[in-house]
């Protein structure tokens, strides 16, 4: 029997379903049936009725792999992994109204023989810079090391709306944009927008041992935190730094 059509924002209203969602999104590898059941703590044949919800909202895709390359006797494991739709979800919740805030400051601020793009980026810059520096005098974290920073870092931004993801000890990517869809309609704009601010928590933080780059790729956020190539602080190299 065919399932009847549900949306993706009423197939995410359920714990475990979002629960699965978010560790298939996390995942960074097709995901089988039993690796989503165990997530959260349920049974294989719950977790399949979920997860048939999932792509049938269209969040997820599905296709039969053997998982870690190991070809074993027998018909392939059913596995899930994101589709396309995520982007127009706001799981994690957008951030339009910080955009919002940045581009009404940068009209009113822009000074005399300033570019309306150089306004917004000075005041995304500044907009991120107060969030850091509010969150380093509540955490009064000392010095920051790279590792260290990227942390904390990562902990800010992921309450910001960004899906933070580890990729090494001195490098986070940003997996998705949480100015998204309008990032589609401006990209040069929103992400230089994105990295100021980004930039600017960086700075707030007192993080001079990271700086955020422009580094696209499809899919997620157009901005890297990677270890500074050109520090405000001692001169000393990040590792040297407290972590």
């Amino acid at each position: 029997m065919d399932q009847e059509p549900i949306s993706a924002l009423a197939a995410l209203d359920d714990p475990l379903r979002s629960g699965m969602y978010t560790h298939i999104r996390h995942a960074r590898h097709p995901v089988t049936r039993d690796e989503a059941a165990e997530a959260v703590g349920i049974s294989r044949k719950l977790a399949a009725f979920h997860l048939d919800k999932l792509v049938a909202a269209g969040l997820l895709r599905t296709r039969y792999e053997f998982v870690g390359g190991i070809r074993k006797v027998g018909r392939a494991p059913k596995v899930y992994e994101p589709s396309d739709l995520e982007v127009q979800v706001s799981i994690p919740p957008r951030q339009h109204d910080v955009l919002a805030e940045i581009l009404l400051d940068a009209v009113l601020e822009e000074g005399d023989g300033e570019t309306a793009r150089d306004s917004a980026l000075r005041a995304a810059h500044r907009h991120g810079e107060a969030l850091g520096s509010t969150e380093r005098e509540q955490l009064r974290p000392g010095r920051l090391g790279t590792e260290r920073a990227l942390t904390l870092t990562s902990a800010v931004v992921e309450r910001h709306g960004f899906e933070p993801d580890r990729e090494t000890a001195t490098c986070l990517r940003l997996r998705n944009c949480p100015f998204h869809p309008l990032a589609a309609k401006a990209p040069d704009l929103v992400c230089g927008i994105n990295q100021a601010f980004l930039g600017g928590l960086l700075d707030g933080l007192q993080a001079s041992t990271v700086e955020a780059v422009l580094d696209p790729r499809a899919g997620e956020c157009c901005v890297e935190l990677r270890p500074a190539t050109s520090r405000h602080d001692d001169g000393r190299g990040p590792e040297s730094a407290t972590t």
